[in-house]
């Protein structure tokens, strides 16, 4: 390709920059799936974003928490996936609706991978995708927001909150707004990596994460 020619048209320079971000640049998600089931409705929404991803040229890989949670694999769990995080550019956390909630598996999982693998997770945008028959979606997106926004990780957002609904695979793909903000999900976070790598690549400093202030209340 003749790079050379883009800088006869308007936006040239971006152009080519973005085109060698996107295809230079090896860049990775993990995908958490808080379910109990490997194949129900979180995988479906999960599957809906890392194929956004995936066809923006970046990999994916799924990191099944629900029923590795309840075999006593906790430490294991925990330390495998901090060994993923150090090179994963990006986190998506999923998890169905359990009592207006997300499963206590990936509450379990998440308060020791924030506690024990945050420097891992800093600086690295996130997403929470949730799914439910009926209702409890939004407050389970808060509880899930809430991790990310104490690593410091950008949050990528869709069209409208990152939920899908329906009591079985095949019924999630019938939420057709459902599909459509998931998959709006993967493309937004594949521009905001790319856009994260271009900066990097022309220089802009990553903010220095600085040392916490711990404040008690009672003292």
């Amino acid at each position: 390709m003749d790079y050379n020619a883009f800088a006869l048209v308007p936006g040239g320079f971006f152009i080519v920059f973005f085109f060698l971000v996107r295809y230079t640049c090896s860049m990775k998600v993990i995908l958490f799936n808080g379910s109990r089931r490997e194949n129900g409705c979180t995988s479906i929404a999960l599957k809906l974003v890392a194929d956004e991803l995936k066809a923006n040229g970046i990999e994916t890989e799924v990191f099944w928490v629900g029923g590795r949670a309840l075999t006593g694999e906790m430490d294991a769990m925990v330390e495998e996936a901090i060994a993923k995080l150090e090179s994963a550019d990006g986190i998506v956390l999923g998890s169905p609706v359990y009592y207006a909630s997300p499963s206590g598996e990936i509450l379990a999982f998440l308060d020791r991978l924030y506690m024990q693998g945050e420097k891992f997770l800093r600086f690295k945008p996130a997403a929470a995708v949730t799914c439910a028959r009926r209702a409890g979606t939004t407050a389970c997106l808060d509880v899930l927001n809430k991790y990310l926004t104490y690593a410091q990780q950008p949050v990528v957002t869709s069209r409208y909150w990152n939920m899908v609904h329906g009591s079985n695979p095949e019924d999630v793909l019938k939420d057709e707004e459902g599909v459509q903000i998931m998959q709006m999900l993967g493309r937004n976070m594949a521009w905001v990596l790319a856009s994260i790598q271009a900066g990097k690549q022309a220089g802009v400093p990553q903010p220095d994460a600085g040392k916490k202030v711990w404040t008690n209340f009672i003292r």
